[in-house]
């Protein structure tokens, strides 16, 4: 058995009080490794030490940071190839989404270097002669990041970089499914000139680790990706402390595909945004609203698609469509694949676990046709290469079924009507919108959120990221009157 990964407590690598197996869900006989377990005295030690660190952070010069951060996202875009293989080994999407992910996690990096040059405040004229105004941003303090498993580098990346960028203190609790991808962007980063302390990597249970962590008052910002009762969960934990909290949580997103569009193109970004990543994606497309009359047309092909696409191993030369992420995510998967039968939708093609070469955790894209709005499973977020098919008889009410859900996270529309679209894009209910793309696919330099049980708080990603990893202070001077 292979040695056990550390932890970074307070500066030092540590074993915890526990460990777990990391294995390939695409082939479960391959041990990625054995990962340490923190324990509840080694995260009170880094929280104590992350005060410190912080405090010695955020007096470094803005160019010192620059250098830190451009060396991080340098390291990461440069080694995309090793460790996004690394990553698809223990998440399960395709090798090039994996190497995409790093790449991207570390332009992440290199943005907020350059961020570090541009943090100008603001001044003022007070209302009272002889007193001048000065506004400007600091550290928050001590930041909690909490990370999902399906982007185990890039959103954890979308975190920690703007976190640093702006003076923070990170402690980061990673999912505990993808530890592997975890540690390495820990090593990256724990070779750089930061203080001890400064980042601490603390892998365990949510349950655990991850409840202690948001119940510290020695936490200041906590932001957290991930489902909506373990988001309103944390939200209930924080403020006790008064603590700040950013939350990007579940969705169903819609894509609505409209009779004047391009069949082919809706067809393509329906498969892209509904199994990209194995459906796994807080964007994906899970309900295909789509105009009576293509509906015939456009289910024909998007059946055709999904029955087409190459089901396999992630690091496998052609494969479209890794495993799910864990036995535990394929039984929910199929239950859902079940629930969807129970309340009427006819399963066009796949939604059934397949049998392969590799002892993984695999399933064929599954298509829903015949199904409503009210259903369950257009309601309940899947996180599974399930997507369901809504028919429609007009604009009005594709704009409707859009909107009718508790989430708002993405939503797309397939048209070449420019008013149409236009009139879509500024009544939409989400706080991302896509014209002729998939749902899924976002840039790293501008806002990233939702509305409604989607997200909660500031936007992420971009420069509305300091509005949560920094506070506002306002300061009145007198200069009084020349002698």
């Amino acid at each position: 058995m292979s040695d056990t990964e550390l932890n970074l407590i307070a500066g030092s690598w540590a074993a915890g009080d526990g460990e777990i197996e990391n294995r390939n869900p695409s082939d479960q006989s391959d041990l990625i490794g054995v990962y340490a377990q923190a324990s509840a005295a080694q995260l009170d030690q880094t929280l104590e030490a992350a005060r410190h660190a912080q405090a010695e952070w955020a007096g470094y010069g803005m160019e010192r940071k620059q250098t830190v951060l451009m060396a991080i996202g340098t390291e990461l875009m440069a080694r995309a190839t090793e460790l996004g293989t690394l990553l698809s080994r223990e998440e399960g999407k395709p090798l090039a989404e994996g190497k995409g992910e790093v790449y991207r996690a570390g332009q992440f990096f290199t943005y907020y270097a350059a961020e570090c040059l541009r943090q100008i405040g603001e001044n003022a004229d007070s209302v009272r002669d002889g007193v001048e105004i000065d506004v400007r941003r600091e550290p928050v303090g001590t930041v909690a990041i909490i990370s999902p498993w399906n982007f185990p580098t890039a959103t954890a990346s979308w975190k920690i970089a703007p976190a640093l960028c702006y003076g923070n203190a990170v402690v980061w609790k990673p999912a505990n499914a993808t530890p592997a991808s975890a540690v390495a962007l820990t090593e990256i980063i724990a070779r750089q000139d930061v203080p001890k302390g400064l980042f601490s990597l603390v892998m365990g249970a949510g349950g655990a680790i991850g409840q202690r962590l948001v119940d510290s008052p020695l936490i200041d910002a906590i932001s957290f990706t991930g489902s909506v009762p373990v988001g309103k969960g944390i939200a209930a934990a924080a403020v006790q402390n008064l603590t700040k909290v950013q939350m990007e949580m579940g969705s169903k997103n819609a894509l609505a595909v409209m009779d004047d569009g391009d069949l082919d193109l809706a067809v393509s970004v329906a498969l892209g945004g509904a199994f990209g990543g194995t459906g796994q994606k807080c964007t994906a497309s899970s309900r295909l609203i789509v105009h009576e009359a293509v509906h015939d047309a456009f289910v024909d092909k998007l059946v055709a698609g999904a029955q087409s696409m190459r089901v396999g191993h992630a690091l496998h030369d052609g494969t479209q469509m890794g495993p799910v992420v864990s036995a535990q995510q394929l039984a929910e998967n199929l239950a859902y694949v079940d629930l969807g039968k129970s309340e009427g939708a006819e399963l066009a093609c796949g939604g059934a676990r397949l049998d392969m070469p590799h002892d993984g955790f695999y399933m064929s894209p599954g298509v829903f046709l015949n199904t409503t709005n009210e259903m369950r499973i257009n309601r309940e977020e899947m996180f599974a290469p399930l997507t369901s098919v809504i028919k429609i008889g007009s604009y009005d009410e594709a704009l409707a079924t859009v909107n009718d859900t508790n989430f708002g996270l993405t939503s797309g529309i397939v048209t070449r009507d420019l008013a149409r679209a236009t009139h879509f894009r500024r009544n939409a209910r989400t706080g991302v919108v896509t014209v002729n793309l998939p749902t899924a696919g976002t840039d790293y330099h501008v806002p990233f959120g939702g509305r409604g049980d989607s997200s909660y708080g500031p936007r992420e990603q971009g420069r509305a990221a300091a509005e949560f990893y920094t506070t506002v202070k306002t300061a009145y001077i007198s200069a009084g009157k020349p002698s």
